[in-house]
């Protein structure tokens, strides 16, 4: 008998993204005494049996925010899935042209490219102007028993969303350069997919929890490009479809018995 407390606990960081969520479910919110965290409860059934589902957002952006609301919800609730849904920077390569607003992005590996050293410039391949970068990134792989659900779940008649398996980066700070893409980012993982500020947190606790550990996946939606040009005109469609195809992974496909 195992001690999982829900079926699926669900991650959001901004306001947008929190929005997104609420609309795909009826959720009641509640408190846990002496947390000062704000929660909601909802459920769905799959073949006749009614499922759990638990949700909160972190207080802020970054890794240091989601690891603090990653943990909480999985100590407090122990769910089976962890997923934190939302939105993030697409890479507009001419390899990978064809992505697009709205399309969804499923982690395999994710990786912090900010962890590194400052150095004078010949002491590094990777400078800008008088500094030089030593990076030390650090990398966690998505389990693939999960990865084989998501590419199910793309592969189905079900799903409205154009689904992309590959890698995300993930930093303290939006990239909005496309000097700091190309030098710290595909100098390390050249096909890099994403790009956003928690991913790598929320991995990372759920794999380094103590048992029952959750299975993590980040489900995110590109809503701009890691470049100049960078927009909220598309936050909304984005946050959307992530969570449209986070829904169908956890009703449909992903094992709950």
């Amino acid at each position: 008998m195992n001690h999982f407390g829900c079926d699926v606990a669900l991650l959001s960081v901004t306001d947008t993204e929190y929005g997104a969520v609420l609309h795909f479910h009826d959720w009641e919110a509640f408190r846990v005494p002496g947390d000062d965290q704000r929660y909601e409860r909802a459920s769905f059934f799959r073949d006749g049996r009614e499922h759990t589902l638990i949700h909160t957002r972190t207080g802020e952006m970054g890794m240091t925010a989601a690891s603090t609301a990653a943990s909480k919800i999985i100590y407090t609730f122990r769910p089976r899935y962890l997923i934190m849904v939302g939105i993030a920077a697409g890479i507009a390569l001419t390899e990978v042209a064809e992505q697009i607003y709205g399309d969804v992005i499923v982690p395999d590996v994710v990786w912090n490219y900010a962890v590194g050293k400052f150095v004078s410039p010949d002491a590094a391949f990777i400078t800008y102007g008088d500094v030089g970068f030593l990076p030390r990134s650090t990398s966690v792989a998505v389990p693939e028993e999960m990865l084989a659900f998501v590419r199910e779940a793309a592969a189905s008649p079900e799903n409205q969303c154009r689904v992309l398996v590959g890698p995300m980066a993930c930093g303290s700070t939006v990239v909005a350069n496309r000097n700091i893409l190309d030098k710290q980012v595909y100098s390390q993982f050249k096909d890099t997919m994403g790009l956003d500020m928690e991913s790598y947190a929320v991995v990372y606790a759920a794999l380094h929890a103590s048992e029952p550990r959750p299975l993590p996946l980040i489900v995110k939606s590109v809503c701009d490009y890691a470049n100049s040009e960078k927009s909220d005109q598309y936050q909304k469609f984005a946050a959307y479809t992530s969570c449209e195809f986070a829904k169908l992974l956890y009703e449909k496909y992903l094992p709950l018995d």
